[in-house]
């Protein structure tokens, strides 16, 4: 018996052998004199690879290249044969019929390739390096490094700064550092009666407690949500050709801004925005409403064309896009077309995920072809409905047979009791719906061969990223949206919670851990302090996904206190201050410049708003010739100002506000001509200037300098800002010869007050 065995297996490897000198002798110089430059390493076209087995296995966007032991079933074989219905490959010219021959024998004889050992690959690499790159591998808490620092947060910074012997810089003064910290939380000023305070307090605890104040105030939501709408491009009109209205978008505005403040755990945050609706069913029913607004998340994915129902496939790309780089730091959508060139994501992953969004009914806005949106999403489920609207309904019912059985004579009668029903009908309960998403008709989606969606591949079943474990969805009736949101924000997906950690680190220090906010890949930049992102990250999670807390930790280090004075020794060893060896001025954002201005002038309202006023959606013809395109002006926070994705906010385009048409998970700064030109000409600039040096001169003449410094710049004037006050004021009220006598000093002041609002100590943060 083992004799046989062994001369069978001897037998086996003689087979073996012979098969693998075949196809070295006949196939691989093929391949590579045929097809390997069209699909190899550095280009796959229709996303196949002919270099290894596990690329013709896997296949291209039609599909497995070659059926083992069935050449007729193979798409290798059609397509060199020119059958099929198949483009003749290769392009330039038909293989001879001994070369076709030759093929065709390798695949029947069990396609043999000797290539087996080369690595499966996922998208742009490997599985196996994929699964190695450092934001793959799972967030570990790594020991907090011994100093003389209580902070980790400055255990870690000042390890990495002693490797090339720098140090922290002094610590900021007292008014610098409640500035900073006021803008960070809060995006405006401190007040003067803050500053005073603050100056006054000197327990070691101070500091702590305003950043306590600033965090429970309702500005903070207003600040850091405006953040989290830059990363989901919220806007307040659709962006199709006619850029239609949205008249319900504010509610998801409110909702982040409300969870904000709330500390919602970023993990339900998450949860809430991809599969609200879902959750709400579950109840507690006092959470149904905010649930489903959340999922306006989805529904706000931009829009396209003339008649946007026809190019839905681009609405899913865009929230596929916007949730892998917004959440997950990844840019997933590159996968729409073929498997992405560096990353290991492909273009099954891709579709993976466009299933569940194609599975998921969004409500639609209106377009230049279909004029009236449809499909809102009810703020109460239907039965709870029900309950409210019956009594009213009764009501009516009533009313009508009362009519019916005492009819009214004469016309003035009936014409009262017709008043009286519409006065009825009109206080009935209202259903103030969501822009939203709920479920749709569960399906797999197809691959759209290079990303055309009326050129279809094989069903891709729902599922996560394969380099994450590309687990299948657990549901056979639903969406899968549910099972997505629980993948995103689970504690072991390793990109979540370091993804918004290095997102709060960047609000506060300027710049990321990892400089690519939106990219954890392979083209993105590798953290400068990887232990440190680590370790904030580990806190984060442990700490119940808790923003504020992430906030305490860092703002009550001594890296984040430190002065921003540069030093030339430590400018000459890291003159990016990659180490933050001091900290980094920034100018304020258009939003914080704009509330700043109005904070000055006492002209800014403060109470949160919600809709904007838009025309009756039955009054709507928007076309791509006439599209929405009005700024509505409010003196409420920016936050609150109108979205218009076709056209830019006049201020926030000028002074580098967020696209709206894609996620923005940093603004850039530019210094502009058109910048300094605002200053000297803008009506709203020159009116709040007005407004606050009217301000001021409400005081005494003695007191009014004081006034004007402590409102505009949180200090009092020093000897030399008030010896130049006193000249310019005087200078400019002599040159308003044709300006009357009465006016001129209000005229002077308001001047000197736009010297101070345009001033760098007004337009930045130190």
């Amino acid at each position: 018996m083992r004799a046989c065995l062994s001369l069978l297996l001897l037998g086996l490897g003689a087979t073996l052998a012979r098969a693998d000198e075949d196809f070295e002798k006949q196939v691989r110089p093929l391949f590579v004199q045929h097809c390997i430059s069209c699909h190899g390493q550095d280009k796959q076209k229709a996303g196949l690879r002919l270099d290894s087995k596990a690329g013709w296995e896997k296949g291209g966007d039609s599909g497995p290249a070659v059926v083992p032991s069935h050449p007729d079933k193979s798409l290798l074989i059609k397509a060199v044969r020119g059958e099929g219905g198949l483009k003749q490959m290769p392009p330039k010219g038909k293989l001879s019929d001994r070369e076709i021959a030759a093929l065709t024998k390798w695949v029947k004889d069990g396609a043999i390739d000797p290539r087996d050992g080369g690595p499966a690959r996922i998208g742009g690499t490997t599985l196996e390096a994929a699964r190695k790159w450092w934001a793959f591998q799972p967030v570990k808490r790594g020991v907090v490094p011994n100093s003389t620092f209580t902070n980790p947060v400055d255990a870690f910074i000042v390890g990495r700064l002693g490797d090339i012997k720098l140090s922290l810089s002094p610590p900021a003064d007292k008014r610098t550092l409640l500035r900073r910290a006021t803008y960070d939380l809060t995006g405006l000023p401190p007040t003067a009666q803050e500053a005073d305070a603050f100056l006054k307090d000197d327990a070691p605890e101070a500091f702590s407690k305003v950043v306590d104040r600033l965090l429970a105030s309702p500005q903070y939501g207003e600040r850091w949500g405006r953040h989290w709408l830059d990363l989901v491009r919220y806007a307040d009109t659709a962006g199709e050709n006619s850029d239609h209205p949205l008249p319900h978008a504010w509610r998801y505005r409110n909702w982040v801004i409300d969870s904000f403040n709330r500390d919602l755990p970023y993990n339900e945050f998450l949860r809430e925005q991809i599969a609200g609706d879902i959750l709400a069913v579950q109840g507690p029913a006092e959470k149904y409403a905010a649930r489903t607004v959340a999922t306006g998340f989805l529904a706000l994915a931009r829009r396209f064309d003339h008649d946007c129902d026809k190019s839905m496939h681009l609405t899913h790309e865009d929230g596929i896009d916007t949730l892998g780089r917004a959440f997950l730091g990844l840019s997933i959508a590159c996968a729409r077309c073929h498997d992405h060139k560096y990353d290991a994501i492909t273009a099954r992953d891709y579709y993976a995920l466009y299933g569940i969004l194609d599975s998921t009914k969004f409500a639609f806005p209106g377009c230049e072809a279909k004029q009236q949106p449809r499909d809102l999403v009810p703020l109460m489920p239907s039965t709870e409905w029900d309950r409210v609207i019956k009594p009213h309904q009764e009501q009516v019912a009533k009313f009508d047979a009362d009519i019916r059985a005492n009819p009214p004579t004469g016309a003035f009668a009936r014409v009262g009791f017709a008043v009286q029903r519409a006065d009825l009908v009109r206080t009935a309960p209202k259903r103030a719906f969501a822009f939203a998403v709920v479920e749709g008709k569960p399906a797999d989606a197809r691959l759209h061969l290079r990303g055309d969606p009326e050129k279809l591949g094989d069903p891709v079943p729902r599922r996560w990223l394969e380099v994450l474990g590309g687990t299948p969805i657990t549901t056979t009736t639903g969406s899968g949206r549910l099972d997505l949101a629980n993948w995103v924000a689970s504690r072991d997906n390793p990109l979540t919670a370091r993804v918004m950690t290095n997102r709060i680190w960047l609000h506060h220090f300027g710049k990321g851990l990892v400089k690519t906010p939106n990219d954890f890949g392979t083209r993105g930049i590798t953290p400068t302090h990887p232990e440190l992102l680590d370790w904030l990250a580990a806190e984060f999670v442990e700490k119940g996904w808790s923003v504020k807390a992430l906030h305490r930790t860092i703002m009550l280090s001594a890296a984040y206190q430190q002065a921003s004075g540069t030093r030339e020794d430590s400018a000459k060893l890291d003159a990016n201050n990659d180490l933050y060896w001091r900290f980094d001025r920034r100018r304020l954002s258009a939003e914080e410049l704009r509330d700043s201005l109005l904070a000055a002038s006492g002209q800014l309202d403060r109470k949160p708003a919600e809709s904007h006023p838009f025309p009756p959606e039955s009054a709507w013809g928007y076309t791509q010739h006439v599209p929405f395109s009005t700024f509505f002006e409010t003196d409420k926070r920016s936050v609150y100002l109108v979205g218009v994705r076709n056209r830019r906010h006049p201020f926030l385009g000028l002074f580098d506000g967020a696209d709206p048409n894609a996620t923005t998970p940093q603004r850039q700064t530019t210094t502009v001509p058109t910048q300094a030109l605002y200053f000297l000409n803008d009506p709203f600039f020159h009116l709040q200037a007005a407004q606050l040096a009217a301000l001021a001169m409400t005081k005494p003449d003695a007191a009014r300098l004081d006034e004007l410094f402590r409102v505009a710049l949180q200090r009092l004037p020093t000897k030399k800002d008030r010896d130049f006050a006193t000249a310019f004021l005087d200078r400019y009220a002599t040159s308003l010869t044709d300006t009357p006598a009465a006016d001129r000093a209000k005229v002077a002041w308001a001047a000197l007050a736009r010297i101070l609002l345009a001033s760098n100590e007004f337009l930045f943060v130190e």
